[in-house]
């Protein structure tokens, strides 16, 4: 490849003066997998980073060679055990889940419904953990999914207790909790309120969540009680931990009454 194809490839990754092209490249590759998909091949893996197949290749090989791709017999590619690895690293950075999983559990059996946890990356929410509730029929979200933060109940709380200003913002600050119908996903209803750790920082939000026929705005508004309830308990639990990794977000003092 000549040196003018290697600096129109770098433009197409967005790559930027500071970044190595090489790597923006390979996590590009990383990236394509969604979540359904357990294996892609090369021509759609090159069509997704907008890649030359032999470059895709090239790195492709590379990333398996250190566990992060793994080539199937069939010669497609799928995520390897270092990406997994790497995952569970990321949750175990936030040092919750002993705190978060068995609270979460006991929300879910309270109220017969699925609940999560999620916590802010960038302009996104994250479900970090989550708990299937009992019913046959649910609301499913894969940990680790990205979700935008304005849609939903999870987003929205995030987003108001880490000071975003305007009226929907403020009423949320003001009871502590926000719910939501449909507006993420047609026929899903979410409530959401705020956890909190050590400074009073804003570490994400739990979120209960179920088909809308379920959850009507007065079964939202019911559920809340048990919502913040759970917030406030598990943000007490983390802000009395010496090991506990809260998000940036510095928020006003605040816990629900």
């Amino acid at each position: 490849m000549t040196k003018e194809e290697q600096f129109h490839e770098v433009g197409r990754d967005g790559a930027s003066a500071g970044n190595v092209a090489a790597v923006v490249r390979a996590i590009k590759i990383l990236d394509a997998f969604g979540l359904a998909e357990s294996h892609l091949p090369l021509a759609e893996l090159s069509r997704r980073c907008n890649l030359h197949k032999t470059t895709v290749l090239r790195l492709a090989r590379t990333l398996a060679d250190v566990g992060y791709l793994v080539q199937r017999d069939d010669g497609e590619w799928r995520l390897g055990p270092a990406a997994g690895w790497l995952g569970a690293r990321y949750r175990s950075g936030f040092d919750v889940q002993d705190v978060l999983e068995p609270m979460l559990r006991g929300l879910a059996q309270t109220t017969s419904e699925s609940t999560a946890f999620y916590v802010r990356e960038g302009n996104t929410r994250i479900c970090l953990v989550r708990v299937e509730g009992p019913q046959a029929l649910r609301h499913h979200v894969r940990m680790g999914e990205k979700l935008p933060l304005d849609k939903g109940s999870p987003g929205h709380v995030i987003l108001a207790f880490s000071g975003k200003p305007g009226e929907t913002y403020e009423l949320i600050r003001r009871r502590g909790y926000h719910w939501s119908i449909g507006e993420r996903e047609q026929g899903v209803a979410t409530v959401s309120a705020p956890v909190f750790g050590k400074n009073h920082r804003l570490l994400g939000s739990v979120c209960v969540s179920g088909p809308a026929f379920r959850l009507p705005p007065e079964k939202l508004k019911e559920l809340a009680t048990d919502v913040i309830h759970v917030s406030k308990d598990i943000s007490f639990a983390l802000a009395g931990s010496d090991t506990v990794k809260a998000l940036p977000n510095r928020v006003s003092q605040w816990y629900p009454d």
